[in-house]
């Protein structure tokens, strides 16, 4: 600064002592921000914990959701291969922000006050956004939508949609089984979720419904399409692409149990062949995912990598 610099070279010309610029006050505010940081995560410690406990219980619990574990590290991961771009986001504060804020806690209220899990959870992802919001800016919030959005991922949905969901996937899963077994000679009489073979029933369960392998499919498509592919249209594509993956590879192994019931034994059918099938058809789904990725690169190359 021109003026600091007239000023003290005066103040030498007068045989007055020369005082540096000061960096404390600077010093002073970046202590401030990183107390004020360190306050705010044990704030969040102390309000979700019993909510995170619950959550990696579940995990740990429920196969359906078991890819969980691999969710938070994911989120980390984008934050820190984007911190490049990151570090050239305007920060710009805004008390906009407070209203998602309040708007989270309301909701983690009513959540733990409520019983219900699923609103509990997401309360903590919009509360991460509101607080981005509120010290960084919307356009923070906007580079970081896609690792907000993964923690979602790991939220096990609410009762009342799991079961809107597995349902309708049981009644079709035994349905396009009973019509592909008289195919390959095996006779079926379809009954809701159940199949009669001439040798015993199959009942299509809700844990064989299939979205065991498809919230776990689903995921890894996402995992896979950030790694593999760099247009956000195709990632879109794949992750849409596990869907019918997931149900076709679920009819089939309803298919090949109802084979080895009826050929060969229904003991070891419905016991070591049904839950060895599982990991087979999901590795054979991966295989099917690559060659989707492999098909859509080939028949529309990519001429642009864009982010």
């Amino acid at each position: 600064m021109p003026y600091a610099t007239d000023l003290i070279t005066k103040e030498a010309d007068l045989g007055l002592p020369v005082t540096p610029t000061s960096t404390a006050p600077v010093r002073a505010s970046s202590r401030l921000a990183w107390l004020l940081r360190i306050v705010i995560a044990a704030l969040l410690v102390a309000i979700y914990w019993r909510v995170a406990v619950k959550l990696v219980y579940d995990w740990y619990t429920i196969p359906d959701y078991s890819h969980g574990f691999l969710v938070p590290f994911f989120a980390i991961f984008l934050i820190w291969d984007k911190r490049k771009y990151l570090s050239t986001v305007p920060v710009r504060q805004s008390w906009a922000g407070i209203t998602l804020v309040l708007f989270a806690l309301f909701v983690l209220i009513l959540g733990v006050y409520g019983v219900e899990l699923f609103t509990a959870r997401m309360s903590f992802v919009l509360l991460m956004t509101g607080l981005i919001w509120t010290f960084s800016g919307w356009a923070m919030v906007r580079a970081l939508r896609f690792p907000l959005l993964v923690l979602v991922l790991a939220i096990p949905f609410p009762a009342i949609l799991f079961n809107q969901i597995t349902f309708p996937l049981q009644l079709l899963a035994s349905r396009i089984a009973s019509d592909i077994l008289p195919l390959l000679g095996v006779p079926t009489l379809h009954e809701g979720n159940v199949i009669e073979l001439p040798v015993m029933k199959l009942e299509v369960a809700e844990a064989c419904s299939g979205i065991r392998s498809l919230m776990s499919l689903f995921t890894l498509a996402v995992f896979y399409g950030y790694f593999l592919e760099r247009t956000t249209k195709r990632r879109i594509l794949l992750a849409l692409a596990s869907i019918p993956i997931a149900v076709t590879a679920n009819v089939a192994r309803i298919v090949g149990t109802g084979l080895c019931v009826q050929y060969w034994d229904p003991d070891k059918a419905l016991g070591f062949f049904h839950e060895f099938s599982g990991w087979v058809m999901f590795v054979i789904s991966l295989a099917c995912l690559y060659v989707v990725h492999r098909a859509m690169r080939l028949l529309s190359p990519v001429k642009a990598q864009t982010l």
